[in-house]
């Protein structure tokens, strides 16, 4: 876990909020311009309730239909430029959130594994984080757990 990251900062309080629950923000591009759904406390659901709620959620901002309650109170949020062909971007915290993960899109790419060079599919992460709240050794264990679930997919399926 980590809480570091999981928080809100208040510029003109100078005050850190750290979060218990995770309120996970989606960014969604609709006809009205980028829109940030809301999954709450997503730690307490599994994988497809997590993509259900998504799913539902980014129709809803779409359709012009999301509620204020939907698009308001992040902790966190996921942004994607992978479908348009973005592989590395610089994706901007979603304020007063500390940090923003960028999902990028996935390429085949030669890589060289015991002695022979095989294709494989790899995509970067590009992520932001706000270092008055998240010191960079958080930041960096945050992405390279992040590496390790999406090398390991299974792994998101054991309890």
């Amino acid at each position: 876990t980590f809480p570091q990251l999981n928080a809100r900062f208040n510029d003109e309080d100078g005050v850190v909020t750290r979060h218990g629950a995770v309120h996970l923000g989606i960014a969604t591009q609709t006809p009205n311009g980028l829109m940030v759904p809301v999954v709450r406390h997503t730690e307490a659901r599994d994988l497809w309730s997590t993509a259900a709620e998504i799913e539902r959620l980014a129709d809803l901002a779409r359709a012009g239909r999301a509620t204020r309650a939907e698009l308001t109170g992040s902790t966190i949020t996921i942004t994607s430029l992978g479908a348009l062909g973005g592989i590395v971007t610089t994706p901007v915290i979603n304020y007063p959130e500390v940090a923003i993960v960028g999902v990028n899109r996935i390429v085949e790419r030669p890589i060289w594994r015991s002695g022979a060079v095989l294709p494989r599919r790899l995509m970067n992460l590009s992520s932001s984080f706000d270092h008055r709240v998240v010191d960079g050794i958080d930041a960096a264990q945050f992405v390279q757990a992040l590496r390790a679930y999406l090398e390991t997919p299974a792994t998101l399926f054991i309890e």
